[in-house]
């Protein structure tokens, strides 16, 4: 009698995982970036958002950048590596500085998540494997590229956050 019950639960169960598993894609990568970005942005935009612009030129010791630089560094990093990922030129912007306004600078992050938004849109799998120059000169192929777009989407927030709750402003993730 009990393998009667087992039987038709064993089965159910099995059923439900095939239904939960994850859809096949045809661009694991690029699908995966494109999932992962507007967390990504909305986060950190919000973090550069609820710093005082008064605190822009704030760093936690003489040997670190400015929450501005920080900023600055972000706006390059997105242009860059989205750029660099998805095979896309990257925009014709003017660069921004540490000491630009914070108004100036929350602009150009908002811009150059967009023009992620943009690249990462038009990214597929195919070219993963092509090459293209990385840090100082390196060659390196499109994959390692995305794969450090997305830690630097992270160390980016984390870093911004730091710096807020140096300032004793808590961070967006860690609001309720």
């Amino acid at each position: 009698m009990k393998r009667i019950h087992v039987i038709p639960a064993l089965l159910l169960l099995a059923a439900a995982t095939v239904q939960t598993a994850p859809a096949q894609t045809k661009d694991p990568v690029s699908s995966a970036l494109r999932d992962i970005l507007p967390g990504r942005q909305k986060n950190t935009i919000a973090a550069v958002e609820a710093m005082p612009a008064d605190k822009f030129n704030y760093k936690p010791t003489a040997d670190q950048m400015t929450f501005g630089h920080l900023v600055a560094h972000m706006v390059e990093a997105n242009n860059g590596l989205c750029s660099k990922a998805a095979a896309v030129p990257a925009p014709k912007i003017e660069a921004v500085k540490d000491t630009d306004s914070k108004d100036k600078l929350v602009a150009a992050l908002k811009a150059s998540f967009d023009f992620c938004s943009d690249a990462l849109a038009k990214m597929d799998d195919t070219k993963l494997a092509e090459t293209t120059e990385g840090f100082g000169g390196k060659q390196v192929t499109r994959a390692w590229t995305g794969i450090v777009l997305a830690s630097a989407w992270a160390d980016h927030y984390a870093s911004a956050a730091m710096y807020l709750r140096l300032n004793g402003i808590l961070p967006p993730t860690a609001k309720k």
